[in-house]
C-alpha cells in the first residue's frame, strides 16, 4: 500500500515518527514534507498530499500539523478527498469503515507518539463497510460535484 504522508513545522515530529513506523511495517511512504522545523503554510502541504490521492498515486494519506484542524480543512478543500482528524483509534475505525477517509489528519500537540501510531495502524487496517454507507459517500460526492467548482469550467 502507498502512503502519502505531509507535514507542516508543527508536525514534523511526529510526521517522522509515523513514517519510519510505516516503513518498518513494509508500507511505500512518500513524503511531501515539510522537512526543517523552519516555519511553513499547511495548505501547501495538504495540497500535494490530497492531490496524490485525488489522482490515486497514493492509496490513502496522512496529515500532521499542531492539531490536526487547519491540515485537514486544507485537504477537504480537494475534490474526493474526505480528511477525518482522529486522535482516538475508535474515530479512526468508524471512519474508514463508514466515511470510507482517505486522509488521515493528527494533531503532534493534542496526542502522544504511542496513541498516534495506533490511530496509525487502525486507520490503515480498516476496510470500508460500504452498504448503507456508500450511499453517504455518493451523497457527499454529489455535494462535491454541486459546490466544488471543476477547474476546467473556470
Amino acid at each position: 500500500m502507498k502512503i502519502a504522508i505531509g507535514s507542516d513545522h508543527g508536525g514534523i515530529t511526529l510526521k517522522e515518527t509515523v513514517k519510519e513506523h510505516l516503513e518498518k511495517k513494509g508500507y511505500e511512504v512518500r513524503d511531501f514534507g515539510t522537512y526543517t522545523r523552519e516555519s511553513c503554510d499547511y495548505p501547501d502541504i495538504s495540497e500535494k498530499v490530497a492531490l496524490s490521492i485525488a489522482d490515486k498515486s497514493q492509496d490513502l494519506g496522512i496529515l500532521i500539523c499542531g492539531t490536526g484542524i487547519g491540515i485537514g480543512i486544507a485537504a477537504n478543500k480537494i475534490r474526493g478527498i474526505r480528511a477525518a482528524l482522529c486522535h482516538d483509534t475508535f474515530s479512526a475505525h468508524a471512519t474508514r469503515e463508514h466515511n470510507d477517509a482517505n486522509i488521515l489528519t493528527m494533531g503532534e500537540r493534542v496526542i502522544g507518539p504511542s496513541l498516534a501510531l495506533d490511530i496509525v495502524d487502525t486507520f490503515l487496517t480498516t476496510k470500508f463497510e460500504g452498504g448503507r454507507h456508500q450511499t453517504r459517500i455518493d451523497k457527499i460526492t454529489s455535494l462535491e460535484e454541486k459546490y466544488i467548482e471543476v477547474e476546467e469550467e473556470k
